[in-house]
């Protein structure tokens, strides 16, 4: 038999007007009745229903967590941990929140179609992370939606992606020039002079501010950026082989690999070994974001190292208003140097 908010009531001993308040949230409620219908809510294990109960209030228990590719540990670490922070009482009523994990594709169709689902379902938080695809329409597109889900009651934070400017939104950016450019100083420093670089997609803004980064360190040491030695590619290992093997073509007396990523840098070292070169020995390898295989890959990986998972916590907290937002609702999160066996000098 189906429990209904009039048996709460009747258990709890209070007007199901009162019953419909403490669930909803959106009146107050001396704390001996709020306990007292709860108490009754969890005896009779009454079962709130979500759509109606989101009409009547401002938005409900969902948090949507939007990524690229969930298989990529980059974003799975994020969305871990920001469903870590949301997770637990604190809801309408102190409810369990339900987070939700949006997969895009990359697809800026797609991520526009889960902003408009997550604004009809009244989402309490929405939490985009990684880097922004670089077209104004687009851009554009998804500021409005953002700016119409912050004006709705919903909490929205970017995290690891760049501030947008038109839209109600907090952001926790990454310092992707900075360690892009550390870890080029770090090559050069060592005696490097011909870089090839695996970049990522060229729409990408973690493309752009990673290719900048190591452009700026190639200028400071007075290095032409020579148009050949840059491939574009996915943020895979397939693109990390396919990629390395095209440099090796245009110029086989490069001394270093810098991969967009760490997965690419694996795809790099595949196609490297293969083609009879030893790492570090003959040629050095580099990646970015230190994810969890880096340490332990053959040779161990240099790398820069990206605190997703606080960063992801930091999010989630935001998203839930648990932690205030930063000044001015945007903060660096900086990435950290981790030199390991995959980098030395160069070959004579």
């Amino acid at each position: 038999m189906t429990v209904t908010l009039a048996d709460v009531a009747a258990r709890a001993q209070v007007s199901p007007a009162t019953v419909s308040r403490v669930l909803n949230g959106n009146y107050p409620v001396a704390a001996a009745t709020r306990e007292r219908v709860l108490r009754a809510v969890d005896e009779l294990d009454y079962v709130l229903n979500g759509p109606a109960s989101a009409l009547a209030a401002a938005t409900s228990d969902l948090v949507g967590i939007l990524v690229n590719d969930i298989a990529d540990p980059f974003f799975g670490i994020m969305a871990g941990a920001i469903q870590a922070e949301i997770g637990g009482p604190g809801g309408r009523a102190g409810g369990e929140r339900l987070a939700v994990v949006c997969n895009t594709g990359g697809s800026p169709e797609r991520e526009l179609t889960y902003l408009t689902l997550l604004q009809r379902q009244r989402a309490a938080a929405v939490v985009l992370t990684g880097g922004a695809v670089e077209d104004a329409p687009h851009a554009a597109a998804v500021a409005a939606k953002l700016r119409r889900l912050a004006e709705a009651g919903t909490r929205v934070v970017l995290c690891g992606r760049p501030p947008a400017p038109e839209a109600e939104a907090v952001a926790l950016t990454f310092g992707n020039r900075d360690g892009a450019r550390e870890l080029t100083d770090h090559l050069i420093g060592l005696g490097h002079r011909r870089l090839g670089y695996i970049a990522g997609p060229q729409e990408r803004t973690t493309t752009r501010h990673r290719l900048e980064g190591h452009r700026a360190a190639l200028s400071a040491a007075g290095i032409d950026a020579d148009p050949q030695w840059t491939v574009h590619g996915r943020y895979d290992r397939r693109s990390g082989y396919e990629a390395t093997k095209e440099l090796l073509r245009r110029d086989p007396s490069l001394t270093a690999v810098v991969a967009a990523n760490d997965t690419v840098a694996l795809g790099a070292c595949a196609a490297l070994r293969e083609s009879g070169l030893r790492i570090p020995k003959d040629i050095s390898v580099v990646g970015f974001d230190d994810l969890p295989f880096s340490a332990d890959a053959v040779p161990s990986l240099t790398t820069v190292r990206l605190p997703l998972a606080e960063a992801g916590a930091r999010a989630g907290r935001i998203a839930t208003g648990r932690e205030e937002p930063p000044p001015g609702r945007i903060a660096t999160v900086r990435g950290e140097l981790m030199v390991r066996e995959s980098s030395g000098l160069p070959r004579a």
